[in-house]
């Protein structure tokens, strides 16, 4: 993929063309959607299984009206249209990172402005990032449930054990995690397939019980519903949102399949079959008014229900799938962009860089999901915990495209404020509709969030005072090169190579080095390890090599933040390109710091122990870098921060 700067890629709402990028150089234009109809889709099109049935459950006690059902439906399919098809298939998917989409990528697209914005882009990101884990762990837990819980329908013997069989499910889906999902992700696109043709001729079987029902697609009626119902209706807003939760996917997996095949997927297939299911909901109810006790299973004949159970549980385990392996995305790009500690980070395939396991993250969800479900117990129950997230999230999305648009894509300000001021303004809406169920349960992805928004604000504000302080105590090269001069060390031979946050600064490995073991190796490399803000670097520009002096030697490598940063690998192209080396002779000095707080740090006392606490759960170097442990020499210092 050649190499351009995010600004260049951004300038306009035509560049970053994704045919060139990431996604697509790996397979052909069909291959890629069908993949994408099992990844991208999976969260956005389980919501049918709950959306409607949560909808219609605010006016139910007052009887439903047919012009209640008409106006609601109306509702759920104009907010496919505005929020999902206008905003992210058509507007905000024309904002890319050289291929990439994403919260983090938007955040790190929009931080190229530079002055006075990169700050807020900077909070607006994290903001994001922590609201997501909110939604990853509700996903897998409401999708799962809603599903297994139509087996109470099949039979109410079933009723009894509908929460063990979830739990077994989350509990084995977790658990392969560490395998990889690579062989099992070539299911999911047929598997995803066959659930959008099923929903779509469900709806469709069922629509001509009440052909009235395609009053839905004025959107005077969903405004007429709002206006006379007031605050039921208002409260209707919030469970309506359930329709579009996982349309920020749509843009987060664009570098995995890329822009066209997304956007065909939703146009051909996934859109018309929500729209034929919900309909076809919508005319049961009108026919049946019993149907709205759950009217997506009971859309089904009954001889299908037991067959249609199953395959919503295969789906919505797709879709728990595609989250978990979003979770983890998220957390490598946090860590890459210096927002969390260095977690352990297993490559799970040998060819596709994205198929990663971070074991870590696997057992926060775990955790996390299985006590939602004993919890809340139900899915509507759950529902009412989703939701506040996810709105906000898409407001975050909202906002850093706005700094985009206007700065990057040069759009006059008040073309900018209109066109994104307008899907704010729906956005707004779904989140103050969803923060009245603060108490119901939407106060779980809030303080989950609010968790992950102090651990990143904690680990990035001690690492800046740290490397304040490092940078503070230590030589500049220059300086420590004179210095070689005059006071001659016994040489080795070989090669040592320090790694480095400051290339500046004599690394504090090499210091104590040449303080207790008193000899310098005959050849001497100082490595920077350097993400940059586009998601991927182009191999020829991974390395930039500068000679200080006749045996001294700073490198700067170069890693998107979507890259794992494997530095022997980088090590050989450099080899390759004419560095003179021979990595068996070759010794990593690394220097590990035992951090302890001290009473000046310029943190509150909790921050200091937060992220002294963290520092000291980080994967090590070694094993972050890929550093064969057999060639490390680690020293280490007691450090206050």
């Amino acid at each position: 993929m050649a190499q351009e700067s995010a600004r260049e890629v951004a300038t306009s709402p035509d560049a970053g063309g994704v045919a060139q990028g990431h996604g697509q150089a790996h397979g052909n234009l069909w291959t890629l959607t069908l993949g994408s109809v099992g990844v991208v889709y999976g969260d956005i099109g389980t919501s049918p299984l709950y959306a409607l049935r949560e909808s219609l459950a605010h006016t139910r006690a007052a009887g439903i009206a047919e012009h209640d059902v008409v106006g609601i439906v109306s509702l759920l399919l104009w907010a496919l249209f505005l929020t999902v098809t206008l905003k992210y298939v058509l507007f905000l998917m024309r904002a890319d990172n050289n291929g990439e989409g994403g919260t983090l990528a938007l955040m790190a697209l929009a931080r190229t402005t530079g002055g006075k914005l990169a700050g807020p882009a900077m909070v607006l990101g994290i903001l994001g990032a922590s609201l997501f884990s909110g939604d990853a762990i509700i996903t897998p837990a409401i999708s799962v449930l809603s599903a297994v819980e139509g087996l109470k329908l099949v039979t109410p013997l079933f009723e009894p054990y509908v929460l063990p069989i979830t739990i077994v499910i989350l509990l084995s889906l977790f658990m392969v995690q560490s395998r990889g999902t690579g062989k099992v992700a070539t299911f999911f696109g047929p598997i995803m397939l066959v659930w959008f043709l099923t929903i779509a001729a469900l709806g469709l079987s069922h629509v001509g019980d009440a052909p009235r029902i395609l009053y839905a697609f004025g959107p005077q009626h969903g405004l007429a519903f709002l206006s006379a119902h007031g605050w039921v209706g208002f409260l209707v807003l919030g469970s309506v949102f359930l329709a579009v939760t996982g349309a920020e996917a749509l843009y987060a997996d664009m570098g995995h399949f890329g822009r066209k095949p997304i956007q065909i997927a939703w146009v051909a297939l996934v859109l018309p079959a929500l729209v034929l299911n919900y309909l076809g909901q919508g005319a049961l109810v009108l026919s049946d008014p019993a149907s709205i006790e759950d009217p997506f299973f009971l859309s089904a004949p009954k001889w299908a229900l037991l067959p249609l159970v199953l395959l919503a549980t295969a789906a919505t385990v797709i879709a728990s799938q595609a989250t978990i392996t979003g979770a983890y995305s998220l957390a490598r790009q946090a860590i890459q962009l210096g927002l969390l500690p260095r977690l352990e980070i297993q490559h799970t395939s040998d060819t596709q860089e994205g198929q990663i396991y971070i074991p870590r993250v696997n057992t926060i969800l775990l955790i996390c999901v299985v006590l939602l479900v004993l919890m809340f117990k139900t899915s509507s129950s759950l529902a009412s915990a989703y939701g506040i997230a996810v709105t906000a999230s898409l407001v975050v999305d909202s906002c850093l495209a706005f700094i985009v648009v206007w700065k990057l894509w040069r759009w006059p300000l008040w073309g900018a404020a209109l066109v994104v001021g307008a899907f704010l303004a729906i956005e707004i809406a779904f989140f103050s509709a969803n923060i009245v169920k603060l108490f119901d349960g939407g106060y779980v992805p809030l303080l989950v969030g609010s968790g992950m928004v102090v651990t990143m604000w904690t680990w990035l504000r001690g690492t800046k005072l740290l490397e304040g302080k490092t940078h503070r105590d230590s030589i500049p090269m220059p300086d420590l090169l004179r210095m070689l001069e005059k006071s001659k060390p016994t040489r080795v031979p070989g090669t040592a190579i320090f790694l480095t946050n400051d290339p500046m600064v004599a690394p504090t490995a090499l210091m104590h080095n040449l303080k207790h073991n008193k000899v310098l190796h005959e050849r001497v490399v100082i490595i920077s390890v350097r993400t940059e803000h586009t998601p991927r670097v182009d191999p020829a520009k991974r390395f930039e090599i500068e000679k200080l002096s006749g045996d001294f030697t700073r490198v700067v490598l170069h890693f998107g933040f979507m890259e794992s940063p494997r530095v022997p690998a980088a090590l050989a192209t450099m080899r390759k390109a004419g560095l003179k080396f021979d990595i068996m002779t070759t010794s990593f000095f690394l220097g590990r710091r035992t951090l302890r707080t001290a009473p000046n740090s310029g943190m509150p006392r909790w921050q200091d122990n937060l992220f002294v606490g963290l520092s000291r759960r980080a994967a090590n170097a070694t094993d972050f870098f890929s550093i064969p442990s057999d060639r490390v020499v680690e020293l280490g210092a007691q450090v206050t921060v």
